[in-house]
């Protein structure tokens, strides 16, 4: 260190402090240099050239094809394999956890009852109606899937097996993007997908489109053994095999706008829309035998099937932040209104082997509507000692009206079918109001939510007069704990009661037929069903868990086949209550990678269903005749 011209100097590598007086101080105004020993230096600049200029950095980050968080699992399909070619049900089997049972029912670790979501929008139907809306709606246009067994109190309580949150794309891009798609896969027969999407984001707007065309041909192979009994004496048993062909051909298309008022306020809305029409021929081969197995007369039938399902869907959204910082106060608003229409055509010709014995002609025609109109408000914001508030309130109207007119047709002559036609009109309203109260601390989180829903239900058929009233308001609390026990152990727990409410089509009596003497109908007095449900979940590395549940459900929802009340061999499927159901199941998740290309994700699910309940005077299978 050594004294200067202007006072102490400590050099460190040619920088040095000073401390002058205030006569200094316009020596050192912008503009004006000076070197070590206090000469002016002129502003020295330094010209661009292509050695010095820094080109562009893109730094990409692949998502993992599953994470497991402590109340979800997400798959992200955006830029998957997963994405290519396939349908939004294909991705949705091959999900941990998803099955596909009977009548295309899905499941979550082996339990029905499910709420399905697309952004964030309820979808009312169940069955072959939900897979073929799902076999509509191709896998290119979805950013990810979430599997959530617990849901928190700001969704709602119906589900009881849990919830399947659908996420729909949505570019974040500056500028005008677009995407093109197209992919053909072949099994049996083949499947053809092709799409486009667009997007313009620039200042206050952002606009969106996209459109999608799907061609899949379908196959399906049934075989029933059945045998029936009366007082624990076997009466009969037939043979079914049953061949079935379909051909899906659909137009989904979805387009919106967002609009930034101010920066902390954005308003939009997104209209779509879905156009399918899956029709189907199926043939049929049926074997009767009587008691002592000798053969009676047989059958065989044809059934075409022409369903047409168009349906429009709107949302006008709202987001407001009441600051600029981060964690600041917001409210949200979701206007919504959905249709969707189904005309089903079905022809059902039945052939006998008896002489003499004219073909019969069963054709049903059927027209339905279902409107869904729904508003809700959120609302957030941080309190004090790292605790979030969380509210909401929610109003639903589900309304829906179908008709159905059956004839019969014997030797060109047209005949109706009073005992099957009918007309059902079906109403729901739901009011809701959430609250959750979430604190962070470092090593453990807790949340707390309590969820009150008021349900108004009316059901009425035209022919018969039979219909019923249901009013009803019940609480849903959900719960969580969150502990980090090391720096590789996590421990959660989770704690919630859910419904499911039957849907619409769950309780219309219509028909649906497979062959002269097996058909599909709904339940008008199926009762909700209602369940507590516990989780426990270690996760290791924040990569590897296990995860035990349990869950006792009232009432529980099942899909039963049982003899019909027409008698003889006529068989029915429909949905009934039991009265109990006990649920244990293991969940272990443990990803591993093999190589830096190759990454396996491996999901291993043993589970046990402990039900009580009457379902009808039936035996266990026996051996038949072959």
């Amino acid at each position: 260190m050594s004294r200067g011209p202007f006072g102490w100097n400590n050099w460190r590598g040619g920088f040095f402090s000073f401390r002058h007086s205030g006569w200094l101080r316009p020596l050192l105004e912008p503009g004006f240099r000076v070197d070590r020993w206090g000469q002016n230096l002129a502003n020295i600049a330094l010209q661009a050239s292509a050695a010095t200029q820094l080109k562009e950095v893109t730094v990409v980050k692949q998502k993992p094809l599953y994470e497991h968080l402590a109340d979800r699992t997400i798959v992200n399909v955006e830029g998957s394999t997963l994405a290519s070619g396939n349908t939004s049900l294909d991705v949705l089997t091959r999900a941990p956890g998803i099955t596909v049972g009977s009548n295309d029912n899905l499941a979550l670790r082996g339990r029905q009852g499910l709420l399905v979501l697309i952004d964030g929008k309820r979808q009312p139907m169940t069955g072959s109606e939900l897979s073929d809306y799902l076999r509509a709606l191709p896998a290119e246009q979805l950013s990810s899937i979430e599997l959530i067994t617990n849901p928190p109190a700001k969704y709602d309580a119906q589900g009881g097996a849990g919830i399947i949150a659908i996420n729909l794309k949505k570019d974040q891009r500056q500028g005008t993007n677009g995407t093109a798609n197209a992919a053909y896969g072949r099994g049996q027969y083949g499947k053809f997908t092709t799409g486009l999407t667009l997007n313009h984001r620039q200042k206050k707007i952002n606009a969106f489109g996209s459109y999608a065309y799907t061609d899949r041909e379908n196959f399906q192979k049934l075989t029933f053994d059945r045998f029936f009994y009366d007082a624990g004496v076997l009466q009969s048993s037939s043979i079914q095999r049953n061949n079935g062909r379909s051909h899906l051909q659909s137009h989904t298309w979805r387009g919106g706008l967002d609009y930034s008022i101010t920066k902390r306020t954005v308003i939009g809305v997104v209209v779509g829309g879905l156009d399918s029409r899956f029709p189907g021929f199926a043939t049929n081969r049926t074997l009767l035998f009587d008691a002592q197995g000798q053969s009676l007369p047989a059958y065989r039938s044809t059934i075409n099937r022409r369903p047409y399902n168009p349906s429009i869907t709107s949302n006008l959204n709202f987001r407001h932040s009441f600051a600029d910082s981060s964690g600041a106060p917001s409210l949200s608003v979701d206007i919504d209104y959905d249709r969707f229409n189904r005309y089903a055509d079905q022809e059902l010709t039945t052939f006998f082997s008896e002489p003499g014995r004219s073909a019969v002609i069963l054709d049903g025609d059927q027209e339905g509507h279902l409107t869904i109109q729904s508003v809700k408000a959120d609302y957030t914001r941080n309190l004090r000692q790292a605790t979030r508030l969380e509210a909401g309130l929610k109003a639903t109207l589900i309304e829906s009206d179908n008709d159905l007119v059956f004839e019969d047709i014997i030797d060109g002559v047209r005949t109706p079918n009073l005992n099957f036609s009918n007309q059902f009109r079906y109403k729901e309203n739901i009011n809701a109001a959430y609250v959750t109260l979430t604190r962070t601390l470092p090593k453990l989180t807790i949340s707390a939510g309590l969820r009150g829903e008021q349900t108004n239900v009316e059901g009425q058929q035209a022919i018969g007069n039979e219909g019923f009233d249901r009013n009803y308001f019940q609480l849903f609390p959900s719960a969580s704990v969150q502990r980090k026990l090391s720096d590789k152990h996590d421990l959660s727990l989770s704690l919630s009661r859910r419904i499911n409410r039957p849907t619409y089509n769950q309780l219309n009596p219509f028909r649906s037929y497979v062959d002269a003497t097996s058909y599909r109908t709904g339940n008008p007095y199926l009762r909700p069903e209602t369940s507590y449900n516990i989780e426990l979940t270690h996760t290791f590395k924040e990569k590897y868990s296990a995860a035990l549940t349990y869950s006792i459900t009232d009432l529980p929802i099942i899909n039963v086949v049982q003899p019909a009340s027409e008698g003889g061999f006529f068989v029915v499927n429909r949905d009934i209550n039991l009265r109990t159901l006990q649920y244990y199941a293991l969940t272990l998740t443990v990803p591993l990678e093999p190589t830096k290309w190759w990454s396996v994700y491996n999901n291993l699910l043993l589970y046990y269903n402990h039900f009580e309940g009457k379902v009808a005077e039936t035996m266990p299978p026996a051996p038949g005749p072959r």
